[in-house]
C-alpha cells in the first residue's frame, strides 16, 4: 500500500558527493528539496580512498568552490594533510590533493545538510519514479511513501543492483557493507533508459601499529593553498603518509593465483576504469615492472587504520593477506578489511544533455557515477550542475551549462554527453585542449562571476574576487612597463640565479619571463612593489611568463565559442541534411548535439559532415529571411 508522504520541488536520490552538491545547490537557489539516503550515517561516505583532489581532480574541486559548491569548504574543514602534485611542472598540471579525516568529513557534510534551509533528509530507498504527462512528478520509497515533486536528481553512486566481489565471495551489496539499491534500476529501465554495467574496486586496509614504518619512505604534508577560495586560515597538516613498494615475490603470488581472480575468471562482468587498475591487473599489463608503489594513507585522526593505495584487488582474502606480507613494512601488518570489487548499474551518458537533464524525461537529471564517471570530485561536479539545473527547471529558468573552453567541469560534461563512456570516466588534465587557460589558480576568475549570476555566490565574495584580479592586472601592467637600468644590485641577483645580465636597461616583465626568475627574487630591485598575497604573486608571474601561450590558447577557445554559438535545432531531421554520411547521421541522431562545436566532437562526424551542417543551417537562415521579407 502506498501513501502520500509530502510535496517538494525536487527529490535528490542519494547523499554521496553528487547528491550533497545537488541538494545544497537546489536548496540555496530556493527550491524545497527532499533528499534520500539508504543510510543516513553514511552521508558523504568515502568508500574508496580517504582523500580529496589529485591530478585534474583538484582543479574540479576548486571549480566547484568557485561556483559556490560545498566540497572545497568541507575538505578544508576536515583534511589532515595537503600536498601539491606536479609542483616541479608547469602551472597547468599542478593539482592540490589532501588526505581527509574520513569520519570527520561524513559528520561535517551531514551537519551542513541538516542545517541547510529547504532540505529535508530522509532515510529510505527510492524504488520508483512516476511520470505525469511524460514528466518526472513523484518518487516512491520501499515503504510505499509517495513524494510528489516537480523534478528529480538521481545520484545513486555505485548502489544500483550493486554486487560486491572478493574472490569466490559474491553478494548483493553497496560499498562499505551497505545494502544495494535493488529497485531503482528497474524503474529507470521502465522509463526507457538504457543501463550498462561498470565496476570499481578498493584495496585492503591495515592497522597502523602493526606496520613497520621504518622500512617505508615518509611523505609529509606541504605548506600550500587550501581548496576553497573563501578559506581564510592556512592549511594545517596533522598527519603523514608513507610509501613502500611491491616486490617480485608479490608479483609471483599474484601470477600464480590469477585463476582465482574474479577479474580473469569471468566472474566480474562490469567494465572497470583503465586508469585505476587492480594490483593483479597491473602485474599482467606491466609484466616488465619489478615493483609498483604502495601509499599508506591514514583514514583519519580518530582511527589507526590505513588505506593501502595501489593495492586495489578483488582476489580471495587469503591471497590479499599473502600479498600484503611480501611488501616492505607490511610483513606483519594486520589486514582490517580486505579489498573488493563492486559492480553497479549506470546510465549511458548519451541519454543526457549538457544540463545533465535526461533528454527523454523532462524534470529528471543524472549526477555522479550513474552518469558513467569515477571519483568523488567528478561526482560532486556533476551534482552541482544537476542541482542548479533542477532548481532552474522548476523555477522556469533556462538551463545552466559550462563550455569545455571555460572549465574542467564543462570538459567533463561535454565528453560524457557527446562521446559517451564505455568505461568509468576519470578526469585528467590531458582531456582538456585548454589546460593552460583552465588552471586551478584562476578557477575563481573563470567561474565565480557565473556562480554569482546563478545565485550561489554572495555579493561580498564576488567583490573580493574582482578586487583580487584588479590587483593582479594592475601589477602585471606595471611590471610590463617598468624598466630597470643596469646596476650592481641587478647583476648580483641575476648572477645568483644563473641568469644572464642584459647589456642595457631591461623591462621587469622581460626578466620575469625567464624560468629561473620570480617576483620574490626580483622584489629587492623594486621598492614600489605592492604587497600581494602568494596567490596574487603567482597570478602575476603566470600571466607574464606564459603570455604568448595564453594568448594563442585563448584564440583557440574563442574560435570554439563561435562554433558553439551556431545552434542546432533539437528537432532537426538529419535525413534531410544533404551531404551527410550514413555514420554521421546515425551518430547525430543518437547524440542530438546542441551546436556545431559539440557536433564536431562526436566520434564519426568528419569535417565534411560539419560543412554539410553549416550549409544546411545557412540555407535555413536564408529561407527564414525570405519568408520574413515576404510577410
Amino acid at each position: 500500500m502506498s501513501f502520500m508522504a509530502g510535496e517538494y520541488d525536487i527529490a535528490v536520490i542519494g547523499a554521496g558527493h553528487a547528491g550533497i552538491e545537488a541538494a545544497l545547490a537546489a536548496a540555496r537557489l530556493g527550491a524545497r528539496v527532499i533528499q534520500f539516503a539508504t543510510q543516513l550515517d553514511a552521508v558523504g561516505n568515502m568508500p574508496c580512498n580517504p582523500s580529496i583532489g589529485g591530478t585534474a581532480k583538484g582543479h574540479l574541486v576548486r571549480e566547484i568552490d568557485a561556483l559556490g559548491g560545498e566540497m572545497g569548504r568541507a575538505a578544508d574543514a576536515q583534511c589532515i594533510q595537503y600536498r601539491m602534485l606536479n609542483r616541479g611542472k608547469g602551472p597547468a598540471v599542478q593539482s592540490l590533493r589532501a588526505q581527509a579525516d574520513r569520519m570527520g568529513y561524513r559528520a561535517h557534510v551531514k551537519r551542513v545538510l541538516e542545517n541547510q534551509e529547504n532540505i529535508t533528509l530522509k532515510q529510505a530507498e527510492v524504488m520508483d519514479i512516476l511520470l505525469e504527462n511524460g514528466q518526472a512528478r513523484a518518487v516512491v520509497t520501499a515503504t510505499g511513501a509517495v513524494y510528489h515533486v516537480r523534478a528529480a536528481v538521481v545520484a545513486a553512486g555505485t548502489f544500483l543492483r550493486g554486487r560486491v566481489i572478493t574472490g569466490q565471495s559474491i553478494r548483493e551489496g553497496g560499498p562499505d557493507g551497505l545494502h544495494a539499491a535493488t529497485g531503482l534500476s528497474g524503474a529507470l529501465e521502465r522509463l526507457g533508459l538504457s543501463l550498462r554495467r561498470f565496476k570499481t574496486g578498493t584495496p585492503p586496509r591495515a592497522l597502523g601499529r602493526t606496520m613497520d614504518k621504518t622500512r617505508m619512505a615518509l611523505q609529509p604534508g606541504e605548506d600550500t593553498i587550501p581548496f576553497s577560495f573563501a578559506s581564510a586560515a592556512p592549511v594545517c597538516n596533522k598527519a603523514v603518509c608513507w610509501q613502500t613498494w611491491t616486490t617480485p615475490e608479490t608479483h609471483e603470488i599474484l601470477r600464480r593465483n590469477l585463476s582465482r581472480s574474479p577479474l580473469y575468471s569471468g566472474v566480474i562482468e562490469g567494465v572497470g576504469a583503465r586508469y585505476c587498475p587492480s594490483i593483479e591487473d597491473k602485474v599482467v599489463r606491466f609484466a616488465d615492472k619489478t615493483r609498483h608503489p604502495v601509499f599508506c594513507e591514514p583514514m583519519g585522526l580518530g582511527t589507526d587504520e590505513y588505506y593501502l593505495q595501489g593495492l586495489s584487488s578483488s582476489m580471495p582474502e587469503e591471497i590479499q593477506l599473502a600479498v600484503l606480507h611480501t611488501i616492505p613494512g607490511l610483513e606483519n601488518a594486520e589486514m582490517t578489511r580486505p579489498g573488493y570489487a563492486i559492480e553497479y548499474d549506470c546510465l549511458d551518458p548519451l541519454a543526457l544533455d549538457a544540463s545533465l537533464a535526461v533528454k527523454a524525461v523532462p524534470g529528471l537529471y543524472g549526477a555522479g557515477q550513474i552518469c558513467g564517471t569515477s571519483g568523488y570530485e567528478e561526482a560532486a561536479a556533476l551534482g552541482l550542475i544537476a542541482g542548479i539545473n533542477a532548481a532552474r527547471f522548476v523555477q522556469g529558468k533556462p538551463p545552466f551549462a559550462l563550455a569545455r573552453s571555460t572549465s574542467y567541469i564543462g570538459t567533463l560534461i561535454d565528453d560524457l554527453v557527446t562521446r559517451g563512456a564505455d568505461e568509468p570516466y576519470r578526469m585528467m588534465t590531458s582531456r582538456s585542449e585548454y589546460r593552460l587557460l583552465l588552471r586551478q589558480d584562476n578557477a575563481d576568475r573563470r567561474l565565480t562571476p557565473r556562480g554569482y549570476r546563478v545565485g550561489l555566490i554572495s555579493e561580498g565574495r564576488h567583490r573580493a574576487m574582482v578586487d583580487k584580479y584588479e590587483r593582479i592586472d594592475r601589477e602585471t601592467a606595471r611590471l610590463q612597463a617598468l624598466v630597470l637600468p643596469p646596476s650592481d644590485a641587478l647583476g648580483a641577483i641575476l648572477e645568483a640565479q644563473g641568469s644572464s645580465l642584459p647589456k642595457s636597461g631591461v623591462r621587469m616583465g622581460e626578466l620575469l619571463r625567464r624560468p629561473e626568475l620570480t617576483w620574490d627574487v626580483l622584489k629587492p630591485l623594486d621598492p614600489d612593489a605592492p604587497e600581494l598575497s602568494p596567490e596574487e604573486r603567482a597570478g602575476v608571474e603566470i600571466g607574464i611568463k606564459y603570455e604568448g601561450y595564453l594568448r594563442r590558447q585563448q584564440a583557440e577557445a574563442d574560435a570554439l565559442a563561435r562554433m558553439e554559438n551556431r545552434r542546432l535545432p533539437r528537432e532537426i531531421d538529419y535525413e534531410r541534411v544533404g551531404g551527410l554520411r550514413i555514420e554521421a547521421r546515425q551518430k547525430l541522431r543518437a547524440v542530438r548535439p546542441e551546436n556545431l562545436g559539440q557536433a564536431g566532437r562526436i566520434p564519426g562526424v568528419s569535417p565534411a559532415d560539419l560543412t554539410a551542417l553549416m550549409i544546411y543551417l545557412d540555407r535555413g537562415k536564408e529561407r527564414a529571411r525570405r519568408e520574413h521579407t515576404c510577410l
